[in-house]
C-alpha cells in the first residue's frame, strides 16, 4: 500500500525546513524616524546610514547558526532599498552614497559571500505610491518591482508577502505568483497567493502543538483581521509554518534607547523550543540601527542564545534511527536525561499520529512522555529521569514510521 494519500513536501520545502533558523532584517525609512509603520510621507533625505555594513549582518547570522536571511526591500511606507525604476521614493533619492547605493545588492552580495541563502520581503501594501488605489495600475507597478528584485540579485530563497494592510484588498495573485515561478522557481513563497510556507498566526515566534505540516483551513491573512487567507487553487497540501518574531520585544525596526526591550535568553529559548521544537522554522528579526549596523547589545544576546542551543544539542547522549514503530535507545550506562529529540523523514510525509516514550526502570518500562506530531522535528522536554534505555513506541500511524532521529540529552550539564 502506497502513501499517495499523504501530503508530501517538495524538495524545496524539505531544504527550507532543514534550515530551521532564519535571520530577519527590518531596515528602511522607519529606522531613521523612530517608528514602526511610516505613512509614506517621510523625506528620502532622512535615509542616510553612516556606516552601513551588510557583511556585519550576515557574518553575525552565520556565526549564530542561522541558515537563511530575509531583508525588507520595501516596507509599508513604500520606500525602496534598491535602485528601482518604478518610483523616485527609494535610495536613489537619498543622500546615502549620493543616491547610488543599493542595500538589496549589498545584502545579496554579502549573503553570497557567506553562503547564506537570501530572501526578500516586498510589502504589497504601499502607503506612498499614488496609484495604489488604482488596482490595475498598482498591479503593474508591484509586478515590475517584484520582477526587478527576482531578476537582478541572484538566487532568492524566499519571497515574503506580508498580509498587513492588505485586508480586503485584491491583488493579481495569479500574475504575481507567475513572476515568482518564472524567475525564481525554487523560491519559497510566504503566506499569500499560492504559498509554500504558511504564517504561524502570531508574531510571538511560537507554533501551537501539534503543528502539523499540512494545510490549515483557519489561516489568517494578518494580525489585524479575522479574514481567512484566500489562496489560489494549486496551493500545496504540504504547507509548513514559519514563526516570525522580533528580538526587541514588539519592535521590528530599530528605535533609540530601546535596548531594554531585547528579549531575555530564557524567553528566546522558550521561543526556540516552541517553534523549531514544534517542527516549524523560526524567523528571528534582528534590526540594524541608524549607522546601518546591528548594535552590540543585540549581537551579544543573539550569540549567547546561539551558544546555548549549540551546547545543548550538538552532542547527544545517545542517538538511533529506524523504519519501525518501536525503537530502543541504548544509553549504555545509566545517565540523566531531560530532553528527547524526534525527527521523521518528511520526504515520505508525516506518518506518525501519536507516540509514547518510556524509560527502563526497575526492570520494567515506564511512560515518561507522549505526543502526536513529530514531522521535521520534535524537541520534547521531560522531567529528568535516570535510565540506561529509552523506548519510542508509535501507537498510531498512517504508514510504517520512518524515524531518522531518536536522541536524548541532558541540557543541564551543558
Amino acid at each position: 500500500m502506497g502513501n499517495n494519500d499523504l501530503a508530501l513536501p517538495s524538495k524545496q520545502q524539505v531544504t527550507w525546513q532543514n534550515f530551521e533558523l532564519g535571520f530577519y532584517v527590518h531596515f528602511g525609512m522607519n529606522t531613521f524616524c523612530d517608528q514602526e509603520w511610516g505613512d509614506g510621507t517621510d523625506s528620502p533625505n532622512k535615509f542616510n546610514p553612516t556606516a552601513l555594513d551588510t557583511r556585519q549582518w550576515v557574518r553575525l547570522a552565520k556565526k549564530a547558526g542561522f541558515q537563511y536571511l530575509v531583508l525588507t526591500a520595501k516596507h509599508h511606507d513604500g520606500f525602496c532599498l534598491w535602485q528601482t525604476e518604478t518610483t523616485e521614493y527609494s535610495v536613489k533619492s537619498s543622500p546615502w552614497k549620493r543616491g547610488k547605493g543599493d542595500v538589496v545588492q549589498e545584502c545579496a552580495d554579502s549573503c553570497a559571500e557567506f553562503d547564506i541563502p537570501f530572501g526578500i520581503y516586498l510589502s504589497p501594501w504601499d502607503r506612498h505610491e499614488p496609484c495604489y488605489n488604482n488596482k490595475e495600475a498598482y498591479d503593474d507597478f508591484y509586478c515590475q518591482q517584484l520582477t526587478e528584485l527576482l531578476t537582478n540579485y541572484g538566487p532568492i530563497v524566499e519571497v515574503w508577502f506580508d498580509g498587513a494592510g492588505s485586508e480586503n484588498r485584491e491583488y493579481d495573485w495569479e500574475r504575481i505568483i507567475g513572476i515568482v515561478k518564472k524567475y525564481q522557481p525554487d523560491a519559497m513563497i510566504f503566506n499569500m497567493g499560492q504559498p509554500t510556507i504558511r504564517w504561524v498566526g502570531n508574531e510571538d515566534g511560537v507554533a501551537p502543538y501539534p503543528c502539523w505540516n499540512t494545510r490549515e483551513t483557519d489561516s489568517k491573512i494578518s494580525m489585524f483581521t479575522d479574514q481567512e487567507a484566500s489562496w489560489l487553487s494549486g496551493t500545496p497540501k504540504w504547507l509548513p509554518a514559519e514563526c516570525d518574531v522580533p528580538l526587541r520585544g514588539e519592535h521590528w525596526f530599530w528605535h533609540p534607547n530601546d535596548e531594554h526591550n531585547i528579549r531575555s535568553i530564557e524567553n528566546l529559548l522558550d521561543i526556540y523550543y516552541r517553534s523549531v521544537g514544534h517542527g516549524a522554522n523560526l524567523l528571528l528579526n534582528v534590526t540594524p540601527d541608524m549607522r546601518g549596523l546591528i548594535p552590540e547589545a543585540d549581537s551579544k544576546s543573539l550569540l549567547k542564545f546561539a551558544k546555548i542551543i549549540q551546547d545543548r544539542f550538538t552532542n547527544p547522549i545517545a542517538q538511533t534511527e529506524g523504519e519501525t514503530s518501536e525503537l530502543i535507545l541504548n544509553l549504555v550506562d545509566e545517565k540523566e536525561v531531560d530532553t528527547v529529540i524526534l525527527k521523521e523523514d518528511i520526504e515520505h510525509g508525516e506518518r506518525v499520529r501519536q507516540y509514547i516514550i518510556e524509560s527502563w526502570k526497575d526492570n520494567k518500562w515506564e511512560q515518561i512522555c507522549e505526543g502526536t506530531a513529530i514531522g521535521h522535528k520534535r524537541i520534547q522536554q521531560i522531567e529528568p529521569v535516570k535510565t540506561k534505555m529509552l523506548r519510542l513506541r508509535v501507537v498510531e500511524y498512517n504508514y510504517e514510521p520512518k524515524i531518522i532521529e531518536f536522541s536524548c540529552f541532558n541540557t543541564k550539564s551543558s
